[in-house]
C-alpha cells in the first residue's frame, strides 16, 4: 500500500507552509490529499485560492499515515473550532499515525489534550500557550509520532522531516539534491 498523508487547510492557513508541504511530499511519491473544512475553495492568510481534493467530512482517517496540520492566525482559529477536525485528530493519535503540525497549529493539538509531557515546538509568540508540552527552539521537534516545526522560514525543513518519516533518508536526501536545498 503507498505511503499516504493528509494536509488540513481552512481558511486563513499560511501559504508557505502549506505549499512546502504538499510539494515535497508530492516528490517524494505519497500520496497527499488537501483536505477544506466546509468548501473545496479555501482562502489563505493572503488570498490565495486553492482547491482541496476533499471535503473533511468525506476522509476516512485509517487510510492515511499522516495528517499535517498548517499554522495562519485565522486558519488554526477555523481549524481549533471544527469538530470534525478534532475527531480526525483524536482517531489519528488513537491509531498511533504521525501528526504533524507548523508555525501556531500545536495549539489546535495543545485544546484537545495531545501534548501532555510532548517535547515540541512553534511559533516563539505561541510558546506560553502550550502549557502542556515542553516548548524547546529547535526547528523542527519529533516526540514519536508528533513533528511540530515553528514558521514559515522552517516550512521546508519540516516537510523534509515529514518526507524522512514517511518514506527514508534517502529519498529525503534525493529531494534536497533535487531541490539544491
Amino acid at each position: 500500500m503507498p505511503t499516504r498523508a493528509l494536509i488540513l487547510l481552512a481558511d486563513g492557513f499560511e501559504e508557505i507552509e502549506a505549499i512546502a508541504v504538499i510539494d515535497l511530499l508530492r516528490r517524494a511519491d505519497i500520496k497527499l490529499s488537501t483536505v477544506s473544512l466546509e468548501l473545496k475553495l479555501v482562502t489563505s492568510a493572503r488570498n490565495v485560492v486553492l482547491k482541496t481534493d476533499h471535503l473533511i467530512e468525506e476522509i476516512p482517517a485509517f487510510d492515511y499515515d499522516m495528517l499535517v496540520l498548517p499554522g495562519g492566525g485565522e486558519g488554526v482559529k477555523n481549524l481549533k473550532e471544527n469538530d470534525h477536525v478534532k475527531s480526525l485528530i483524536k482517531r489519528f493519535d488513537a491509531e498511533g499515525k504521525y501528526i504533524a503540525a507548523i508555525c501556531a497549529a500545536p495549539l489546535v493539538l495543545e485544546e484537545i489534550g495531545l501534548l501532555k509531557n510532548k517535547k515540541v515546538t512553534s511559533y516563539p509568540s505561541v510558546a506560553s500557550d502550550l502549557k502542556s508540552a515542553q516548548w524547546s527552539d529547535e526547528k523542527v521537534v519529533v516526540d514519536g509520532k508528533l513533528v511540530t516545526s515553528q514558521s514559515p522560514t522552517t516550512a521546508i525543513e519540516f516537510a523534509l522531516s515529514l518526507v524522512e518519516l514517511l518514506k527514508s533518508k534517502e529519498v529525503r536526501q534525493s529531494i534536497e539534491k533535487a531541490i539544491d536545498y
